[in-house]
């Protein structure tokens, strides 16, 4: 025992819940969005305002029908298995030959965890990044055997562990399915909420509201949870991240704060009340609808997706004669539900947490 604990220890390879579940959870949130979230502010800003460079096609892959297009956005999104795992790579210290083979085994754990791809990519980023480290430098021809056991170890690990993941997510999707059929006010608050942890935690909000078609009603509540736990959280730690983290957060993701919720869980209290309330007003009193695409519904203020994909939904029942005409009601409703009362009602909920010393001076801090 003793020689392999000093053979841990020269390797680097610390068995820690704070390296794996924070320091690399922290990097993994980082890496997405460098990539995905990057990409859909691009390709939003590009649609929106028609800039031409951000919304022409720059690659094709493939010919005829089965050919894939990606614009600059686009190239960014596609590569979010690779930012992630190579973020958790560094983030567990990977030598630079385990680190770089971390690319392919991103970019095939993503792929196959679907919905559950992020998740995937955490548990397999870090097996392959240990079984890499633990081989590195041990041969003379460490330049080939390294990045092969990487690749292999990851991939094979993927191979068995992804798929379930993927299927643990969906089971996430048949739960809101479920709800969908509730009264509007329950079905609020469960949409709203479950949507709402679905995308902080390191699974796709957007996945599963693609693959469930969440438009209507639910697509509102959906919308109403992600801008909770957004919005929430960067007024909520405004104190400590400042302007910097209000943007990463309100307008990138919230599952940057991944890290702290593992150190002290209290802190995703205020955000998650605060969606189990937004939920309800926007289905029953506001009756805000999301019509776009389907995806749009798991984004919520990234990008402002979630906005515009009400807007857009808007634009298409005007067209369809079912709405009359967009008003500055309609307007109002979104911007209360989107902003105003997620960062109202959270930094409300916040504070007696932080009277009971629940949440202190640091907990939500971001290394930003």
């Amino acid at each position: 025992m003793e020689a392999v604990r000093k053979f841990l220890a020269r390797k680097n390879i610390v068995f820690s819940a704070k390296r794996y579940f924070i320091d690399a959870m922290g990097a993994m949130a980082q890496g997405l969005f460098c990539t995905l979230l990057v990409g859909t502010i691009l390709n939003t800003i590009g649609q929106q305002l028609h800039i031409g460079f951000l919304t022409e096609v720059i690659v094709t892959l493939g010919k005829g029908e089965g050919a894939v297009t990606y614009t600059i956005g686009g190239l960014c999104s596609a590569m979010v298995g690779p930012g992630m795992a190579v973020a958790i790579g560094r983030a567990l210290e990977a030598p630079p030959l385990v680190l770089y083979s971390l690319i392919p085994v991103g970019f095939a754990t993503n792929f196959m965890g679907g919905a559950g791809g992020p998740l995937a990519v955490l548990f397999v980023a870090i097996l392959a990044s240990e079984i890499g480290k633990a081989v590195s430098k041990e041969t003379k021809i460490d330049i080939l055997v390294t990045p092969i056991v990487t690749v292999l170890s990851g991939i094979g690990i993927a191979a068995l562990i992804a798929a379930p993941i993927g299927a643990a997510a969906s089971a996430v999707g048949r739960f809101i399915m479920w709800a969908t059929e509730l009264q509007p006010f329950f079905m609020g608050i469960i949409v709203s909420v479950v949507i709402g942890v679905a995308l902080t935690l390191p699974i796709s909000s957007a996945a599963i509201c693609a693959a469930l078609g969440l438009t209507g009603l639910a697509g509102g509540a959906a919308v109403a949870g992600c801008c909770a736990q957004m919005i929430g959280f960067a007024v909520m730690s405004f104190r400590e991240n400042r302007w910097g983290g209000l943007v990463a957060q309100g307008l990138g993701t919230s599952m940057l704060q991944m890290g702290n919720i593992v150190r002290n869980p209290r802190v995703w209290i205020p955000p998650t009340l605060a969606s189990a309330i937004t939920g309800p007003i926007a289905t029953c009193l506001f009756r805000l609808e999301m019509n776009g695409a389907a995806v749009s519904s798991g984004m919520g203020t990234c990008g402002l997706v979630g906005q515009i994909g009400v807007y857009t939904g808007w634009v298409s029942d005007v067209a369809a004669g079912i709405k009359a005409a967009v008003t500055g009601m309609d307007w109002l409703d979104l911007v209360l539900i989107s902003f105003v009362l997620p960062a109202v009602l959270t930094w409300l909920l916040a504070v007696p947490l932080r009277k009971w010393g629940w949440i202190k001076d640091g907990d939500l801090a971001l290394d930003l």
